[in-house]
Order: structure tokens, then C-alpha cells, then sequence
């Protein structure tokens, strides 16, 4: 809603309040800045899950390879390049948890086919 007297296209958005009249008295020419501060979280590199990946469960070198990822994202990160970053990161992520499902599976159908065997046996 525009004042009297006001276009659409004229209506000062500085220096005018919502009833019309001036804000700042005559003469005075501040100038109003509104800055915005965007922080984003820096990219997740997975480091110590791919330590963990390489040293505790490696199959198929997965673990090894998220390793890589992993420091190639820490490099990243310390040159600057965040995009690069998120990229290494995200793969050593994937890596990790395909690593992580092997193990996991492994362990699984292992511990099954010995009980299975001790109570066949006994």
C-alpha cells in the first residue's frame, strides 16, 4: 500500500516509514546496510572411520582406498577447495560403509555357521 502522492515504482524504501513520513530528519543521507552472515558446516573428511575401516576391517581394500579418499578430502579442505572436498568425503563415506556391511555380514554368517556346527556336533 503506497502512500498519497506515491507511484509504485517511486516509493522511497529508505528513509520513509510505513505512515508515510520521513524517518530521519530533513537533510540527513544514512544509509542503512543489512549484512548477512552464512556459515556452513566445512566438509566431513571421515578420517577416523577410515583408520578404523583400514586398520580393524579391510575387505576388498576398502578400507584402504576410503583412506585415500579421506586424506585427498583433508588436503582438499586445507587448499581452499570445499566442492573437492564434499566430493572425496562423500566417496570415503561410501566406502566406509560398503566396508562396514562386509564386515558386518561376514561376522554375521561366521557366527551363525559355528553355532550352527556346535549344535550339530553335540
Amino acid at each position: 500500500m503506497n502512500p498519497p502522492g506515491y507511484p509504485a515504482e517511486a516509493f522511497p524504501l529508505q528513509g520513509v516509514r510505513h505512515d508515510g513520513l520521513p524517518a530521519q530528519p530533513a537533510g540527513s543521507t544514512a544509509i542503512q546496510f543489512t549484512t548477512v552472515n552464512i556459515t556452513t558446516a566445512p566438509p566431513s573428511d571421515h578420517i577416523i572411520w577410515s583408520l578404523c575401516c583400514f586398520v580393524y576391517s579391510n575387505p576388498f581394500c576398502l578400507g584402504l582406498a576410503a583412506l585415500i579418499y579421506s586424506i585427498k578430502a583433508r588436503d582438499r579442505k586445507v587448499a581452499g577447495d570445499p566442492e573437492g572436498a564434499r566430493h572425496y568425503g562423500a566417496t570415503a563415506r561410501c566406502l566406509n560403509i560398503v566396508s562396514t556391511i562386509l564386515v558386518v555380514i561376514t561376522t554375521l554368517i561366521s557366527l551363525i555357521t559355528i553355532i550352527t556346527i556346535a549344535i550339530l556336533t553335540s
